[in-house]
C-alpha cells in the first residue's frame, strides 16, 4: 500500500475533508533542483558576505555560552520567523521557526505577502528565550518564549504598546524593557518622522508598567528632518546604556546610528560620528555595489571583539535585486568609548576576517536537491496560514510531491497553492520533472518564481482551448491578469506525458525550458525574459523572490 507523508510544515490537528473527495486537478512534482554559480571560496582565515543569503532581512542575534542564535523577518509567509544556530557568526545552520503552528498568528487575511512578520529581535535571560515582533496587520505587537531555541516557542503575549519593532532588554537589576518605533511625541512634523520609546514591561504578566519616554526623537541630526527611526536595540558597557538603531528607510539611504546615556530612560547623546554604517554616501554606479545597509544588531565574544549582523542588498544594477534583503557580517570597532561597523565612505568589504572562534562546517547554498523521499524542511515555504484543507502531501515511494490546484491564483490576495523556497544566488536554475493531468480549460501547474502578487513569473503545463499546452506567464503590474500575461505557448503531443521543466535566472532576465518526457535535448521555451520588475525596490522592499511548485484551477 504507497504511503503518504504530511510534512511537518502543514500538520493540522483536523482535516476539513479527507483526500478522496478532493476533486481539483492534481500536479505531481519529482526531483527539484537548484544550482547556483557559487562565489569563489575565501582564503583561509576569512569569510565571504553575505553570511546568509537571499531573503534573510532584519537579523538579529543573541550569544548564549558558545553558541549564537539569529532569527529574521517572514512577513506574510509561513513558517514565520526562522530561527539560526552558529558556533562561529558564519555558518548558520535552520534549527526551526518560532511561528510554526496555525493558531499562534493569522496571516490568513493580509492584503500584500509583505504585510505580516517585520523585524523579530531575540534575547535570553535566565534560561528563557524571547522574541519580540510587530505582526503588521495581524495584530501588532506581541513576544513569544522557549527554553529551547529550536522549540517549541509558545503561543504570542500580546503587548499594549503601538508602534513597531519592539525590542527586549534585560537591565543588570533583572528589570526588563523595550525599545521600539513609534510617532513621535505631538505626532510627526513631516514624513517619515518617527520616535524611539522606552518602557518597562512585566514579563509575568505582558503588561506595560511606569512612564513610556521618548529617547531618540527623529534621529541623530533633527536638523535634516531624518527619516524612520526604527530596529533599535539597547545594550551596556562600562556604565553606559546604548542604543543602536536604524534611520534613513530601507532602500539605498538605509544606515545605523548610535546613542548612549547613563540612564535607560535618557538622556541621549547621538555618537561623535553618525551613522555608523551605511553605503549611501558611496559613488553611484560603482563595481560591485553593496546597498541598503542598516537594521544591525551587535554581539561581543569572549575575547572581547564586537560583531554586528545587519541586512544589505547586492543589486545588479542601480537598485534592482532579486534576492531582497540578506545577512551580513562584519567586525565593530570601537573608537575610545563609540562602536563604529564603517568608516565614512568606505565600502561593504565583500570579504573579512573571521572571528575567533573555531570555524564551522561549511554552509554551502549554491546546490540542494529535493526528492520527496521525506518530510519537507523547514526551507519550504507557503503564503500565509497553512489553509484548513489538506492541499499537498509527499508520496514518499513515488517521490513526490502531490499538489492539488487551488482556486486562488498567485496575484490574487488569497491562498494560491505554492511551495517555494529563496532564491540565494543573483544566477541560478530549478529543474523538475511535472506530470499534470489537467480538466478544464485554464488549468495550469508549473514553477513560480514569486516576489510580490504584483510580480510573479510563472511556467508550465496549461490546458489551452485546443489541448494542453506548455506556457510562460508573467504579472508586472497590478493591472495585469491575476494569473499573469500569456508571454509564450506550445502545444504539446497528445502521447507526452512527464515533462522536464528548467527555470533559468539570471540577475535581471529569465529563461524557460522543457523536455518532454525527460528524453532528448531542451527546447527553450522563451528566453530573454525582462525580470527587473520582480525585483525588490518594486515589490514593497521587504521579501526577495522565491521559487517553487504551482497549481491554480480553472475559474468554475
Amino acid at each position: 500500500m504507497r504511503t503518504f507523508l504530511v510534512p511537518a510544515i502543514a500538520i493540522l490537528a483536523l482535516w476539513a475533508a479527507p483526500l478522496p473527495l478532493r476533486a481539483e486537478p492534481v500536479a505531481r512534482f519529482s526531483e527539484l533542483t537548484y544550482r547556483a554559480s557559487e562565489t569563489a571560496l575565501p582564503a583561509e582565515g576569512r569569510y565571504r558576505n553575505p553570511v546568509l543569503p537571499g531573503f534573510h532581512p532584519d537579523p538579529s542575534l543573541v550569544k548564549v555560552g558558545d553558541d549564537f542564535y539569529l532569527v529574521t523577518s517572514t512577513f506574510g509567509w509561513f513558517p514565520g520567523i526562522p530561527v539560526f544556530h552558529s558556533k562561529d557568526l558564519v555558518n548558520w545552520t535552520l534549527i526551526g521557526h518560532a511561528i510554526d503552528r496555525p493558531g499562534q498568528l493569522d496571516l490568513a487575511g493580509l492584503n500584500m505577502v509583505t504585510d505580516g512578520v517585520y523585524a523579530p529581535a531575540i534575547t535570553w535571560h535566565e534560561g528563557t528565550f524571547y522574541i519580540f515582533n510587530t505582526c503588521v496587520r495581524c495584530g501588532e505587537n506581541f513576544y513569544v518564549t522557549a527554553t529551547d531555541p529550536a522549540g517549541p516557542w509558545s503561543d504570542p503575549v500580546w503587548v499594549d504598546f503601538a508602534g513597531i519593532d519592539p525590542s527586549l532588554f534585560f537591565d543588570e537589576d533583572g528589570s526588563a524593557w523595550v525599545i521600539n518605533n513609534d510617532l513621535p511625541e505631538g505626532g510627526p512634523q513631516y514624513e517619515g518622522h518617527r520616535a524611539l520609546w522606552v518602557q518597562r514591561i512585566d514579563l509575568a504578566t505582558g503588561a506595560m508598567t511606569g512612564p513610556r519616554t521618548m529617547v531618540v526623537d527623529g534621529g541623530f541630526d533633527r536638523s535634516t528632518q531624518p527619516i524612520w527611526a526604527e530596529g533599535p536595540h539597547i545594550f551596556r558597557k562600562d556604565g553606559w546604556y546604548y542604543i543602536n538603531a536604524a534611520e534613513g528607510g530601507t532602500a539605498e539611504d538605509h544606515s545605523q546610528t548610535i546613542y548612549r546615556s547613563r540612564s535607560i530612560t535618557g538622556p541621549y547623546q547621538p555618537g561623535p560620528t553618525n551613522p555608523t554604517l551605511t553605503q549611501r554616501d558611496l559613488p553611484r554606479p560603482r563595481p560591485e555595489p553593496v546597498e541598503a545597509t542598516g537594521h544591525a544588531d551587535f554581539v561581543e565574544l569572549d575575547d572581547g571583539s564586537w560583531w554586528a549582523v545587519f541586512l544589505a542588498t547586492r543589486p545588479f544594477a542601480e537598485q534592482l535585486t532579486l534576492l531582497g534583503r540578506e545577512t551580513w557580517l562584519l567586525p565593530v570597532s570601537w573608537e575610545g568609548e563609540w562602536p563604529r561597523v564603517l568608516a565614512p565612505g568606505k565600502p561593504v568589504p565583500w570579504e573579512a576576517v573571521r572571528p575567533n572562534l573555531p570555524a564551522g562546517e561549511r554552509a554551502d547554498w549554491s546546490y540542494w536537491r529535493e526528492d520527496f523521499a521525506g518530510p519537507l524542511s523547514g526551507e519550504w515555504l507557503q503564503m500565509r496560514n497553512p489553509a484548513p484543507v489538506q492541499w499537498y502531501l509527499v508520496d514518499r515511494e513515488r517521490g513526490e510531491l502531490v499538489l492539488f490546484a487551488g482556486e486562488e491564483a498567485a496575484g490574487s490576495k488569497g491562498k494560491p497553492h505554492v511551495l517555494a523556497r529563496r532564491m540565494r544566488h543573483p544566477r541560478a536554475e530549478w529543474t523538475t520533472r511535472l506530470t499534470f493531468a489537467p480538466e478544464r480549460e485554464g488549468d495550469f501547474a508549473g514553477l513560480l518564481a514569486f516576489a510580490s502578487e504584483a510580480g510573479f513569473l510563472a511556467a508550465g503545463i496549461e490546458q489551452g482551448s485546443a489541448g494542453r499546452r506548455a506556457v510562460v506567464r508573467r504579472r508586472t503590474a497590478d493591472g495585469d491578469p491575476v494569473r499573469g500575461a500569456l508571454l509564450v505557448e506550445a502545444p504539446l503531443a497528445p502521447g507526452i506525458g512527464e515533462v522536464e521543466l528548467r527555470l533559468r535566472i539570471a540577475d535581471g532576465r529569465a529563461a524557460v525550458d522543457i523536455r518532454p518526457n525527460g528524453r532528448g535535448s531542451w527546447r527553450t521555451l522563451l528566453e530573454e525574459i525582462d525580470v527587473t520588475r520582480l525585483a525588490s525596490v518594486h515589490s514593497g522592499l521587504f521579501t526577495g523572490l522565491t521559487v517553487g511548485p504551482y497549481a491554480v484551477r480553472a475559474a468554475r
